[in-house]
């Protein structure tokens, strides 16, 4: 359940994200509600997102495992949910969507997915657990400029997964089932009830 009502006000603003949300995605997405409650930083963080959505040195199947796996180190259930459907939509295998919680344990994945996805983890650790060797590995395979793209997408993940999971916000219903593996000190995440 959300800590924070889904209901924001009504302003101009909130009715344009709202349409657009609409429009884009079938739905008004639950982070665009609770961010509507302060107009100034939803307004930051849809032109944030605008400028992330624009990079690109990193290959999209790479960069969705970096955020998948951020998402599920952190726990949280909406970014996994949205994550699976938007990577499907941009056509990511399945199976390497599905498994990125067991990643470890998994045959879907390649040396350097494997690497990026180590690295995610390692990024969101606290504090940041990055090895040299780790990130000898990841500029070898990837350059400069996608290494550094690499890093702050997993950074981005962290904003995202924070602040969703501070706010309560869990599964939407994008993806049937989460697959955050549960913490023995949490409560299980349950699908959204569709506000």
């Amino acid at each position: 359940m959300a800590r924070i009502s889904l209901t924001p006000p009504r302003s101009l603003f909130y009715r344009v994200t709202e349409w657009y949300s609409k429009h884009a995605y079938q739905a008004v997405l639950d982070p665009v509600k609770a961010l509507g409650h302060n107009t100034r930083v939803l307004r930051a963080d849809l032109r944030f997102e605008q400028a992330v959505a624009k990079w690109n040195a990193l290959d999209p199947g790479l960069k969705a495992l970096a955020e998948m796996a951020t998402a599920a180190s952190i726990g949280c259930s909406w970014c996994m949910d949205f994550g699976y459907w938007a990577s499907r939509r941009e056509g990511i295998d399945a199976r390497k969507l599905e498994d990125v919680p067991v990643w470890r344990d998994s045959d879907a994945y390649t040396p350097l997915e494997r690497d990026v996805m180590e690295y995610a983890e390692a990024m969101t650790a606290n504090p940041p657990q990055v090895t040299d060797d780790l990130a000898e590995r990841l500029l070898g395979a990837l350059g400069e400029a996608a290494y550094v793209e690499l890093t702050a997408m997993v950074a981005v993940e962290n904003l995202r997964s924070r602040i969703n999971s501070a706010l309560g916000l869990t599964s939407q219903g994008f993806k049937d089932h989460c697959e955050v593996p549960q913490r023995p000190s949490a409560a299980p995440a349950g699908p959204a009830d569709g506000n």
